[in-house]
């Protein structure tokens, strides 16, 4: 009989999908193999990935001294997971014997037990303060060099230190942020979202059960914010799920439609609204054909790259490209196009999304803009809302290396936009 999976074992396959096979994270742990450990033990399984993918390059940078040439993926992912578990706090002994009994427990990497063992040894006997002296994972190849030459290397850099910081937990709550804040021992932010100083299971604290706030980038919560005063108003959330948004119009007081064209991903907004108490009119169809008269506001969190969600998903550079960026563009457009065709007299869009590439935020609008002169952009205003981080054009900018010194934020883009001569709609 095979031997149990353990969280190493199961970690260690798991980074070997996302690195070698481009697998998602997502994907990875809903194997079957997840399901035979239990759940504190899916929990330091599902932590070991993340923080290896996080620390990739620290971790590299201080085995390659040590090795005469890298060795075959399996052996050097196991490498880089033991070097980061060590390295973050993990005892000597036990994570070199941990990694040579699982390089054991393989055909393939059995007869390199000794380097494992070997490599391992050096690494343990380093000074721990050489980790924070190491050099950042850097962004893929793909990505690096479009966002340094938007924004130059100095801050290419800077989003890879942000990237290096496990980032806390922000929660928005249907009322009393402030309350909320000390009642979960957190940190009330600028723009009213609350920002937990602990890591933990969310779920077993208080107010979530009651349906009393949901977890949601702080960032991710800014975009309702610019619709101002919504209470009464009808409003469609396109691409609606998970329903971060969605709650946050309906704690508002908004007659929400939340539409999205996958019943999986709507299923979990509709438990998500039921844990809440919140309600909204859930719709899945397709957003370029949904029909439903005029609303007085649109929020569109469009899909997209997600790169500015790579603090909290490190397993994305390994699994996105370029490739299908020009698709996404043109979805971007129509859904774009098609929203602006659904707002009634005086209405306003909101178009977002958690990218940090400018072909999915800045460029969309300047294209839109001088395509329609019936279309313009209102200054954007939320509390909160830094005027830094107002662009050229007009909309919101959101790096992940601003907030730094609380913990940062995800990258996104979103502006505010109106028939010419409306009104505005705070």
């Amino acid at each position: 009989m095979p031997a149990p999976a353990s969280p190493r074992l199961v970690a260690l396959d798991g980074l070997s999908q996302i690195i070698g096979e481009g697998r998602m994270v997502s994907d990875v742990i809903s194997d079957p193999v997840w399901q035979e450990l239990t759940p504190p033990e899916r929990a330091t399984a599902q932590r070991l990935i993340s923080e290896t993918l996080r620390y990739l390059g620290r971790a590299d940078h201080l085995l390659s001294p040590n090795l005469q040439r890298q060795p075959p993926l399996r052996v050097m992912n196991l490498l880089r997971m033991a070097t980061v578990e060590f390295m973050t706090g993990g005892a000597a002994h036990g994570v070199v014997n941990e990694a040579v009994k699982l390089a054991g427990r393989n055909k393939k990497t059995a007869p390199m037990k000794g380097l494992v063992n070997a490599v391992l040894r050096k690494i343990t006997a380093l000074d721990t303060t050489v980790w924070e002296k190491a050099p950042d994972t850097m962004l893929p190849k793909w990505l690096r060099p479009k966002l340094a030459k938007a924004w130059s290397k100095p801050v290419v850099a800077q989003i890879e230190r942000a990237h290096a910081v496990p980032p806390p937990v922000d929660v928005s709550v249907k009322s009393d942020a402030a309350g909320w804040a000390e009642k979960l021992g957190g940190t009330l932010l600028p723009t009213g979202s609350v920002r937990l100083a602990a890591r933990g299971q969310v779920s077993a604290l208080p107010g979530f059960e009651t349906g009393d706030w949901w977890v949601q980038d702080a960032a991710a919560a800014l975009p309702v914010h610019l619709l101002g005063n919504v209470s009464g108003k009808r409003i469609l959330d396109v691409c609606a799920a998970p329903g971060g948004k969605t709650m946050q119009l309906a704690a508002k007081g908004a007659d929400v439609t939340a539409l999205d064209v996958s019943e999986a991903r709507m299923a979990r907004l509709t438990e998500n609204l039921a844990r809440t108490k919140l309600s909204a009119k859930t719709v899945v169809a397709d957003a370029l054909t949904f029909e439903d008269g005029a609303f007085d506001a649109i929020l569109l969190d469009a899909p997209c790259s997600a790169t500015g969600t790579i603090r909290r998903h490190p397993d994305l550079p390994y699994v996105k490209t370029l490739t299908g960026i020009d698709d996404l563009v043109k979805l971007q457009r129509a859904l774009l196009t098609r929203a602006l065709g659904q707002i009634a007299p005086s209405g306003a869009l909101v178009y977002c999304t958690c990218s940090l590439l400018r072909e999915e935020g800045e460029d969309q609008i300047k294209w839109l803009l001088s395509q329609n002169d019936e279309i313009e952009i209102i200054p954007p205003y939320a509390p909160g809302l830094d005027p830094a981080w107002i662009s050229p054009e007009g909309g919101v900018r959101l790096r992940p290396e601003y907030w730094s010194e609380m913990g940062g934020m995800d990258g996104f883009y979103m502006a505010i936009l109106q028939q010419t001569g409306k009104a505005s709609p705070a």
